[in-house]
């Protein structure tokens, strides 16, 4: 069992005001494995007070000593990376093997990319008779979601660091556990009192005290349009700064020149990673009308290698939903799709075979899905591919666009120039091109209700730091 008794305030591990605890659930057996505080209000304003404390001497420590920090937690990460890998592969269910390499390689990854970049960051810039110098913006309130619970706590909390910002984390309630073994290697690391907070819980209280508390700067928010938007109302009441990381329904857009068995395989690659939940998934297929039989059929083919199982077998691809909930509103989406009139290709809402206890849901594949269906307008969260088509590039771009989001995408093309072209049009944060491999030093983000506001890189160092402009007398 992973109990966690204790919250982390000031420096050290305490108590949480209300005594009370949530259960966190193995998705794989439904068995519980553990335990967090669910803290109240109280303890929010004593995070606050920790936090507003050290700012004025964390915000004015030497770059230098701010990026021997972050080199001992990501010396820490690196030491007790298979704990943090069979830890979220028992409280998300993602395969083992996947989660060493995402869950563990990819945050160890962006805070080491924290410590080379403050090497040579340029906070002050002279222009004209002015010095122009970024500070850090205050007190930070980051709130994290649970799909991929490690990588997001420290998208916020290494930048967050970096830039001279004090944190207040709260992880999701549902996948919490490695924000506790991160808190512990910061801990270790020796990061001055008040400078990184650990409160858990649900939204309300907890996250909305955050967000509307006077004594936090700013918020950066990972989570659904609906959470979001709550965020930024509490957070307008004090005018703080909000960045926000949002849903998607990315559209891989498969031109009549690409390496079709390539571009479908990536496709369902991109989906149904994590089983399907990444807000930036490609779960709209978009291929030319001519090609849809074939895409079809390799669409199909692809899916079928995603066979559920248990996810701390090193065969496993597609491990469970992440809880009971998540899985009812996947199967609910399934059957929307059937009821609207979309082809069924492979899948359903039926549990996979064998697979009775677990929060399982087949990889599923559906044809002929039209722009108006509600499994290709909204954010599913699963396992789930929806193949459209399209007349030309025009039409293609149309579709792809014709979507409330705007975080992700991809282009497939034999062409690099054209798809480049196409990229160029489409409406999101991010695409790739025939594939083309995650870049941790990238901006990260969306536009349209996927959020605003960038992580990772300097972009994501950026979002914690104010300008200001010191004029001269010439």
């Amino acid at each position: 069992m992973h109990n966690r008794q204790e919250i982390y305030l000031n420096g050290a591990w305490t108590p949480s005001s209300t005594g009370e605890f949530i259960d966190v659930v193995n998705p794989a057996n439904e068995e519980v494995m553990g335990q967090i505080p669910s803290c109240g209000e109280e303890d929010v304003e004593w995070a606050v007070a920790a936090a507003r404390d050290a700012f004025e001497s964390w915000g004015s420590t030497p770059v230098g000593i701010r990026r021997e920090f972050l080199r001992k937690i990501r010396e820490g990460m690196v030491k007790r990376g298979e704990e943090i890998a069979q830890t979220i592969t028992a409280e998300l269910g993602i395969p083992i093997k996947l989660s060493r390499r995402i869950q563990a390689g990819l945050p160890t990854a962006v805070m080491e990319s924290y410590v080379k970049l403050l090497a040579d960051y340029p906070f002050e810039e002279r222009i004209g008779n002015s010095l122009v110098v970024k500070e850090p913006a205050g007190v930070a309130a980051c709130i994290t979601p649970w799909n991929y619970p490690l990588h997001q706590v420290v998208a916020k909390v290494a930048p967050a660091l970096a830039a001279g910002c004090t944190v207040i984390l709260k992880p999701s309630e549902v996948v919490p556990l490695s924000a506790f073994i991160l808190a512990e290697i910061i801990h270790e690391a020796g990061l001055p009192a008040g400078v990184f907070n650990l409160v858990s819980g649900y939204g309300e209280p907890v996250g909305e005290a955050m967000a509307g508390h006077p004594g936090v700067d700013l918020v950066s928010f990972t989570g659904s349009v609906r959470a979001g938007m709550a965020v930024s109302g509490l957070a307008s009441a004090t005018l703080k700064r909000v960045a926000l990381e949002l849903g998607g329904k990315s559209a891989a857009v498969i031109l009549d020149d690409a390496d079709l068995p390539a571009a479908v395989k990536g496709t369902a690659a991109t989906c149904f990673v994590n089983s399907g939940q990444t807000c930036s998934a490609h779960s709209r297929m978009l291929v030319p009308e001519q090609l849809y039989e074939q895409a079809a059929q390799l669409a199909v083919e692809a899916a079928a290698a995603y066979v559920p199982g248990d996810p701390l077998a090193d065969q496993t691809r597609l491990g469970p939903l992440v809880s009971a909930t998540q899985r009812e509103r996947v199967l609910d989406y399934i059957r929307k799709g059937l009821s609207e009139g979309a082809d069924l290709l492979c899948g359903g809402p039926e549990p996979p075979e064998g697979m009775e206890r677990g929060y399982f849901v087949k990889p599923t594949v559906f044809g002929r899905v039209t722009p108006d269906m509600t499994i290709a307008r909204e954010e599913i969260f699963g396992p789930v591919l929806s193949i459209m088509t399209y007349r030309d590039e025009e039409d293609a771009v149309r579709i792809a666009n014709d979507t409330i989001y705007g975080l992700a995408g991809g282009v497939w093309s034999g062409d690099v120039q054209r798809a480049e072209w196409v990229a160029r049009r489409l409406r999101t944060g991010q695409v790739d091109i025939n594939g083309g491999s995650f870049n941790p030093l990238a901006p990260f983000g969306g536009y349209k209700q996927s959020g605003h506001g960038r992580e990772l890189g300097k972009y994501g160092l950026e979002e914690f730091l104010e300008l200001k402009a010191i004029q001269f007398r010439e």
